[in-house]
């Protein structure tokens, strides 16, 4: 059984995540503070850590440095779990070498994704790394993991800037570089044969943008519009193809990446197929709630054409439920801008 160290000084949110982590068939040590979490960490050398950020004693980036810097701890997979939402931040995280970062509150399956996946990578790395001579094996410089390479795209990529409404790039335009997104939220759209717009995805801080094929030439086959002010940092596909060729784990992280998109773009094409307009309008508010980092008492400024267009339903359609909503006091309407009032209720709208 693996054994999970986390450190979190709330002790409500605590046992809540120690319970669900027990249930899911890990073994559990908890530390309230972070100078306790170190102790049991070089005590019991556990598999994987989780660590909050703000804690008494010693904080989580504390925690982290401390334990990267002994021999014996510095390969133990570490999440970081923090209410800290901020690009800023995330981006601190991983490059003090944090293997993930989730945010508060956290779904379940979120969390035991992020393990599962965490101890896996661990598995792999340690099972190619049994198998390498010792004079070939990864030296510290080079890429490691899929937070490096962001970090790569961050320090040496292209980096643009687009107004809100921009055009990033349109279909059929060539398909040169891959971007990270460093600020900003992105929408990725087509055109039916009626000229109406349908958004096929929506992009964030941190995600990649433009991925098409590496092996041939091909044109983006949709367009991609600023939904927010957006920076990006571009590496052209030759470039990142390089890296990958050479960074074997990376590509497996990158494809496990691409393969959990695919999967969220196909919940949402039937969560348009088949949800009733309620259902549909109350789940695009809270993505992109989400998307855009907004906290309940934030408002979302976004156009009812995107809204309609991401929903799959008419935008009239889309304004009489908005409307029903703000009556049962689910949201409230300030011209553009929206503020949801009851997520709770929002969540389970049928």
């Amino acid at each position: 059984m693996k054994q999970i160290l986390l450190i979190e000084d709330d002790k409500a949110l605590r046992e809540n995540t120690e319970e669900l982590l027990e249930l899911s068939g890990y073994s559990v040590m908890t530390a309230p503070n972070g100078k306790i979490g170190i102790e049991k960490a070089k005590e019991v050398m556990p598999d994987i850590i989780i660590c909050d950020i703000m804690m008494p004693e010693i904080d989580g980036y504390g925690v982290l440095e401390n334990l990267s810097s002994e021999e014996s701890t510095k390969h133990i997979p570490f999440i970081f779990l923090s209410a800290k939402t901020e690009h800023k931040e995330i981006r601190k995280g991983m490059d003090m070498g944090a293997d993930d970062y989730l945010t508060k509150p956290f779904e379940e399956e979120d969390l035991i994704s992020a393990v599962e996946s965490r101890l896996a990578k661990a598995k792999l790395l340690a099972e190619i790394l049994s198998k390498t001579p010792e004079t070939n094996k990864v030296s510290e410089d080079e890429m490691r993991t899929l937070h490096e390479l962001k970090n790569f795209f961050d320090d040496n990529g292209e980096i643009e800037n687009f107004d809100q409404g921009d055009t990033v790039y349109l279909e059929g335009s060539r398909s040169n570089k891959i971007f990270l997104i460093l600020k900003g939220v992105v929408k990725c759209h087509n055109m039916d044969e009626d000229g109406k717009e349908l958004i096929t995805s929506l992009y964030r801080a941190d995600d990649f943008l433009g991925f098409t094929s590496f092996l041939n030439n091909i044109p983006y086959q949709e367009s991609a519009t600023a939904i927010e002010d957006v920076e990006l940092a571009g590496i052209s596909k030759e470039d990142l193809k390089a890296i990958l060729e050479k960074n074997h784990n990376i590509s497996l992280e990158l494809m496990e990446l691409l393969t959990n998109d695919i999967t969220e773009i196909k919940a949402q094409l039937l969560q348009m197929a088949y949800s009733s307009v309620r259902k549909k309008t109350a789940q695009t508010l809270i993505q992109f709630a989400e998307l855009m980092n907004k906290k309940t008492e934030d408002t979302i400024k976004i156009s009812r054409n995107d809204l309609a267009s991401v929903a799959g339903i008419a935008p009239e359609s889309l304004i009489r439920t908005l409307s029903g909503f703000k009556k049962e006091g689910l949201i409230t309407i300030e011209g553009r801008n929206i503020r949801i009032m009851e997520l709770k209720a929002l969540q389970y709208v049928s």
